[in-house]
C-alpha cells in the first residue's frame, strides 16, 4: 500500500482493529498451516522478491556497505527467511498454555496465554523483518501492521503481495496489513492511533524516541546495540580474536554487531594489541582508540566521546583500556543500549561479577554477541531484541507478543 489519505488511513487501522478476531480464533493448526502457505508461496515466487530487491538496491546506492548488506536479498538468504518460517509453523502452541487452580471457595481459577491484537511493528531496511513478524504474529493469533522503511519499498510490496493472496485465499483479508511510504504526518498519525493494542520499533534510537513522542499504545522496543566486549586479563587470546573479528565482521550492519572492545591494561601492549586487532584492520575495519592504545599502534584513530556512544553499523570498532573489570562494567553501564554484552575471561569470579552487575537482555561469557537472535535461541524467527525490562526482555519470539488474562469458573459464590 502506497501513500494514503488521513480518511483512508484511519479506516484501515480500523478495519484490521475490527478483523483481529479472525486469526486469534483459528486453531494452531491452522495457524500453521497458514505459515506453511506463506512459506509455500514465497518458495514459488522467489524471483519477484529478487528482482524487487534489486529495484531497492538500485534505488538505494548511497547506502554504507553494511546497511546494503542489511538490505540485500539472495537465493541464499530468502531461503532462509523462508525456512524461518516453517520453524516458526513447528513450533509449540505458544497460546496452549493454561494454569489452574482452586480457590477456596470452590471456584477454578485458570491463568491462560492469549493474543495481544493488532500490533505495529516499524522497522527500518530489513526485508526478513517482514517474514518474520508475518510468521510470529499468524502463530501467536496476533493481527498485525507492518510499516516498513522507504529503502526496502519494492521488496516490502512483494513480499505483502504474496502473503495478501494467500490470506485473501484463506477468508483473512485486512487481518495482516502492510504500509510503505507514509508522510511524517501519516505516520504521527498512525503511531498515536488509539486502535493499536502494542508498538514495536525495530531500529535506531531516533525511531524509538519518536514512536515514544507520539505513541498512545504501549510499546516494546526493540532497539539499536551499542554491543561491547572486554577482554580480561585473564582472556585466553586465541578466543578473544576469533570473538571480537566475529563480533565485528560478520554482519557488521545489525543491531548484534560488536562496536566497542574494552582490554584491560595488562595487555596494552605491541604483542597482545598485534595478535588481537590485525585480523580486524586486515578485513578493513578502523580501529578509533584511546591514547594509550594509539601509542602502542600509530596507526589506529584516536576516539573521542562520541565513539563511547556510538553504534556504527560499519566496520569501525572503538577501542579503550580499563584498569579493572569493574571500570568495564561501569563503562559499559554507561554507553551501551542494554543489547547484548560479553566477557573474554578464564577466571570464573570475575565472569559471574561481569553477568550480575552488566544490565544488558543478554550477558556473553566467551561467545561472540552475534548470537542474540530469535532463532539462535531456539523461537524460530523473532520480531527485534527488546532492550527494555517490560514486559520482554532479549529477542522477541512468540511468548513476548503474547499475554494472559485469568478465567474464573464457579457456581454462585458472592464475596
Amino acid at each position: 500500500m502506497s501513500k494514503l489519505n488521513s480518511i483512508d488511513l484511519i479506516h484501515f487501522v480500523n478495519s484490521l482493529q475490527e478483523n483481529k478476531h479472525k486469526i486469534a480464533t483459528l486453531s494452531d493448526e491452522h495457524r500453521s498451516k497458514l505459515i506453511e502457505e506463506i512459506a509455500n508461496s514465497l518458495e514459488s515466487q522467489t524471483d519477484l522478491v529478487l528482482t524487487a530487491n534489486q529495484k531497492d538496491l538500485a534505488e538505494n546506492t548511497n547506502l554504507s556497505s553494511a546497511l546494503q548488506d542489511r538490505l540485500t536479498l539472495n537465493e541464499s538468504r530468502l531461503a532462509s527467511m523462508i525456512s524461518g518460517l516453517r520453524k516458526v509453523a513447528k513450533l509449540p502452541d505458544p497460546l496452549n498454555e493454561v494454569i489452574s487452580w482452586k480457590h477456596a471457595k470452590g471456584m477454578e481459577i485458570s491463568k491462560i496465554r492469549v493474543p495481544i491484537g493488532l500490533i505495529l511493528i516499524v522497522y527500518e531496511a530489513r526485508p526478513n523483518v517482514t517474514t518474520d513478524a508475518v510468521g510470529l504474529c499468524l502463530k501467536t493469533g496476533n493481527s498485525a501492521i507492518l510499516k516498513g522503511s522507504r529503502q526496502t519499498k519494492h521488496t516490502n510490496q512483494a513480499l505483502a503481495q504474496i502473503i495478501n493472496s494467500v490470506l485473501e485465499k484463506n477468508n483473512l483479508a485486512n487481518t495482516i496489513g502492510f504500509l510503505s511510504e507514509l508522510s511524517e504526518e501519516e505516520s504521527i498519525q498512525l503511531i498515536g492511533s488509539d486502535k493499536l493494542d502494542l508498538i514495536i520499533p525495530r531500529g535506531g534510537e531516533n525511531l524509538k524516541k519518536f514512536i515514544q513522542k507520539y505513541a498512545q499504545a504501549p510499546i516494546l522496543g526493540a532497539g539499536g546495540g551499542v554491543c561491547h566486549a572486554y577482554i580480561s586479563e585473564s582472556a585466553n587470546l586465541d578466543i578473544a580474536q576469533n570473538i571480537i573479528l566475529n563480533g565485528k565482521t560478520q554482519r557488521p550492519g545489525v543491531c548484534n554487531s560488536l562496536e566497542t572492545v574494552l582490554i584491560h591494561k595488562s595487555l596494552v601492549n605491541k604483542a597482545a594489541i598485534e595478535k588481537l586487532f590485525k585480523p580486524l584492520t586486515d578485513m578493513g575495519v578502523t580501529i578509533r582508540a584511546d591514547q594509550a592504545i594509539c601509542e602502542i599502534n600509530k596507526e589506529f584513530e584516536q576516539a573521542n566521546e562520541a565513539d563511547w556512544e556510538t553504534e556504527y553499523l560499519d566496520l569501525i570498532l572503538s577501542v579503550k583500556s580499563v584498569d579493572s573489570t569493574e571500570e568495564a562494567i561501569a563503562h559499559i553501564n554507561t554507553f551501551n543500549t542494554s543489547h547484548s554484552d560479553a566477557i573474554i575471561t578464564e577466571n570464573q569470579e570475575e565472569a559471574d561479577l561481569f553477568c550480575k552487575l552488566v544490565d544488558a537482555a543478554c550477558v556473553y561469557v566467551n561467545v561472540s554477541t552475534r548470537f542474540t537472535d530469535g532463532e539462535e535461541f531456539g523461537f524460530g524467527a523473532e520480531i527485534g531484541n527488546s532492550t527494555q525490562k517490560l514486559h520482554a526482555r532479549g529477542p522477541i519470539g512468540p511468548k513476548e507478543i503474547t499475554t494472559y488474562k485469568y478465567l474464573i469458573k464457579g457456581n454462585g459464590q458472592v464475596r
